[in-house]
């Protein structure tokens, strides 16, 4: 059975929507480091669009992040305007992800 339907600021979606992205991986070096890619300004439109149906608060929105054949689930965070998926260690191994690789990532938001 398909996931049900949602409403998210004036658009209508299904959860669980499929989200192509490419970038660069990139390491932020705070408190707590953690490696990045930054989604694309369409494909972050689309989800800002969309996130008030799935949000749990924060700005930060539930995804599953597939790699290769390795499917985490995640969160995205706001930044700059944009989002920003973080690639966990497990994901990074398994997929022999570097910082500097530009990847193709598939973002399942609602997950």
């Amino acid at each position: 059975m398909p996931p049900p339907f949602s409403w998210g600021r004036g658009a209508f979606y299904r959860e669980g929507v499929e989200i192509a992205v490419r970038g660069e991986v990139w390491w932020w070096r705070g408190p707590a480091p953690f490696h990045f890619v930054t989604v694309p300004a369409a494909e972050s439109e689309l989800i800002a669009g969309i996130a008030p149906g799935v949000s749990y608060g924060w700005g930060m929105i539930p995804v599953a992040v597939r790699v290769g054949r390795t499917e985490l689930p995640t969160s995205l965070w706001p930044k700059d305007g944009l989002y920003v998926v973080p690639l966990k260690k497990a994901l990074r191994d398994r997929e022999r992800i570097e910082l500097g690789d530009v990847v193709d990532l598939t973002l399942i938001v609602g997950r």
